[in-house]
């Protein structure tokens, strides 16, 4: 094993993410009505269109970074470029999106588990669905108690060319970090996300029970500080499907 990919919201974040966006959602109106006054544009039209853009950039398209996919949507449905508005949203995810923070928190065990994969020697990576800037996803992680740590990658929607759960998201972490996709981990509390690295040879390790076995592994994240050693040095006598009652 030579890197570990770790999901963060619901994974090394504790969030319920229904009610962050929720949150997220209605600051971001007011920053709609700002750019709405300039543009001569609908504010809930924009909503609309917010939603739409991060549809398109869950589509296939390998050509294109997601956040100039979302950019090309955005413009063609409301006729406003985001990049000749860039203040007004820089402004918005430095001063407004912490204050979004209600109870969120370090997962128990994710400074521990990334600790334990970094002191090992691999690479490690926030691979978190990149359908955000990268301002957000650095606030989260702080949010997680991960500020300080030297991640080897972060997906950020400035830079990836999918999204998740398709496999060309995965290939290309794996490709970034320099590794094999078989000699890759995904950590993730999200089954129908996370679990689909499988599809290109990486390892599964999945936050909380493995429906069917399903993941290559499950538990908490103190669980898999433990197993990484063994994964390090190829002793691999842990059950498929969870790690039960198996000596760590």
């Amino acid at each position: 094993m030579k890197a570990v990919l770790f999901d963060l919201d619901g994974t090394l974040l504790d969030i319920r993410i229904d009610d962050f966006l929720g949150r997220y959602f209605a600051a971001l109106e007011v920053v709609f009505d700002q750019v709405a006054d300039s543009a001569n544009c609908d504010p809930k039209g924009m909503m609309r269109a917010l939603l739409d853009s991060t549809n398109a950039m869950a589509r296939p398209h390998p050509a294109q970074t997601n956040k100039e996919v979302f950019r090309s949507e955005f413009l063609r449905l409301t006729g406003i470029d985001i990049d000749q508005e860039h203040q007004v949203f820089d402004d918005f995810y430095r001063d407004r999106f912490p204050s979004l923070r209600h109870d969120e928190g370090p997962n128990q065990g994710g400074r521990s588990a990334v600790e334990a994969a970094k002191g090992l020697g691999m690479r490690v990576a926030v691979a978190t669905n990149p359908i955000f800037p990268r301002a957000a996803i650095e606030h989260r992680i702080a949010w997680a108690g991960l500020a300080d740590v030297d991640f080897d990658l972060v997906t950020t929607y400035e830079d990836m060319h999918s999204c998740k759960p398709h496999g060309a998201y995965y290939a290309e972490i794996a490709a970034l970090l320099g590794v094999e996709p078989r000699d890759c981990l995904m950590v993730g509390d999200d089954p129908g996300l996370d679990l689909p690295a499988a599809d290109i040879g990486m390892r599964t390790f999945l936050v909380g029970n493995s429906p069917s076995g399903s993941a290559d592994y499950s538990g908490t994240l103190l669980d898999l500080a433990a197993l990484l050693p063994r994964l390090s040095d190829g002793r691999e006598a842990i059950p498929l499907g969870g790690l039960g009652d198996a000596p760590i």
